[in-house]
């Protein structure tokens, strides 16, 4: 006990300015610490929506399944729409960030450029809307996550987290809420109209596509029955 006063005491003690910097350290360092914890396969992340929800009273919608429970056609569709060289990268698509860098410093119009571990980072520890703030902060805990997880941990965790809806997280709480279906039975057109909801689930809602939804599932559809050499690193 007297060891413990002591160094509250010694925290106390501290210029205010000390005692600040000391808190933000440790809230910056626990998403490393929780990607650490978040290798362990019985734990179920939850992500800042989620908890956002909870504070609010909204409560959400989340079941979690394993990758083996999610229809292999769902994980081409999303890889195809959202990170094709998801098993390539260590995390951060480099040579799409340096075209995004050169677009912005010539004042055009950018896309996104997210990978899904930078996607996982984000609906993790972070926020939604565009900031340089975010993306500086997102960069190193896509690229820890992704050296700590497995690809298969990783893609299990951003399937497991993903909002696909109000209130409406994971693949299983998606598909049941969209099609009545669990995961594991998601055809290959009701997987590409849930995979190209995902940048925006809240307009995109994929049981009432409109057309341009319906368009773009096409398009990823046709393009995820050909994907079979880039997602080897999840089933081989």
């Amino acid at each position: 006990m007297p060891r413990r006063r002591s160094r509250l005491a010694l925290l106390n003690g501290r210029p205010m300015w000390q005692r600040v910097l000391i808190v933000l350290i440790a809230f910056l360092l626990l998403p490393y610490l929780l990607i650490v914890l978040y290798v362990l396969p019985f734990v179920h992340p939850v992500s800042t929506l989620m908890m956002r929800d909870v504070v609010m009273l909204r409560g959400y919608d989340r079941r979690w399944v394993s990758l083996d429970d999610i229809a292999p056609v769902l994980v081409q569709s999303v890889m195809t729409s959202e990170d094709g060289q998801f098993c390539f990268h260590g995390g951060v698509d480099w040579g799409e960030m340096r075209m995004l860098a050169t677009d912005a410093l010539r004042g055009q119009s950018t896309r996104g450029g997210s990978t899904i571990p930078m996607q996982t980072a984000k609906n993790l520890f972070l926020w939604n809307g565009r900031s340089f703030v975010r993306k500086a902060l997102e960069l190193p805990l896509a690229v820890t996550a992704s050296f700590a997880w497995s690809k298969r941990r990783m893609m299990e965790n951003y399937l497991n987290i993903a909002e696909w809806g109000p209130g409406i997280y994971g693949i299983e709480a998606a598909s049941r809420y969209h099609f009545k279906i669990p995961a594991s039975k998601l055809s290959a057109r009701q997987a590409a109209l849930l995979a190209v909801s995902l940048p925006n689930p809240i307009d995109r809602v994929a049981s009432k596509p409109g057309r341009g939804l319906r368009q773009l599932a096409s398009l990823i559809q046709r393009r995820a029955q050909g994907s079979g050499e880039y997602i080897k690193c999840l089933y081989d």
